[in-house]
């Protein structure tokens, strides 16, 4: 009972809580991302095996942010995470066009399951500073999203290193959110 009066309280006050999973292809960029919009800072990364969770706070939302590996071993373990997401991050290296076909392949597997069927789709298009990046419109197309018709997505350009455009993707997150609430 306590759980639902934070909540509706939170509703009524402003503070919300939104669970994002972030996903994509090894190299991406997610834990980049995950730890530039926790700590504002660029870090070294590795490979990561397993999960790093974070919280993130952006405009009275706090993001519960579970960033999970992306290397092939690992994607079978991905669907243990669905559960109570209303956000998918999918992130996309801009620059690898030779895995686009791969990360659309994923990223279709992914909202096929029916755990993730009512969550908000934002794609990173990840790495827009490097030479020979795919703009955002053709992530879109490569991901063939427009035939996508019942959810709500958005791609949105980005650099996890410099931080260039993550926040907008949570204000978009956090809008359409409010969009699907009472």
């Amino acid at each position: 009972m306590g759980a639902n009066l934070s909540k509706a309280l939170g509703r009524l006050f402003g503070n919300k809580e939104m669970r994002l999973l972030m996903l994509g292809l090894d190299a991406a960029g997610k834990t980049t991302i995950l730890y530039k919009l926790k700590l504002n800072q660029s870090v070294t990364t590795i490979p990561t095996v397993g999960f790093n969770v974070e919280t993130v706070t952006y405009k009275n939302v706090k993001f519960n942010v579970w960033d999970v590996g992306g290397q092939d071993k690992i994607r079978p373990l991905w669907r243990h995470y669905y559960t109570g997401t209303q956000g998918l991050v999918f992130v996309v290296d801009s620059q690898d066009r030779e895995r686009i076909d791969e990360a659309k392949q994923e990223l279709h597997r992914i909202l096929s399951d029916r755990e993730m069927k009512e969550c908000l789709l934002l794609v990173f298009s990840n790495k827009q500073d490097l030479p020979g990046a795919m703009s955002p419109a053709e992530v879109t197309e490569k991901l063939g999203l427009h035939r996508m018709r019942d959810r709500s997505w958005y791609v949105h350009p980005s650099c996890a290193t410099t931080g260039e455009g993550l926040f907008e993707g949570l204000q978009w997150l956090n809008q359409n959110v409010k969009k699907r609430q009472p």
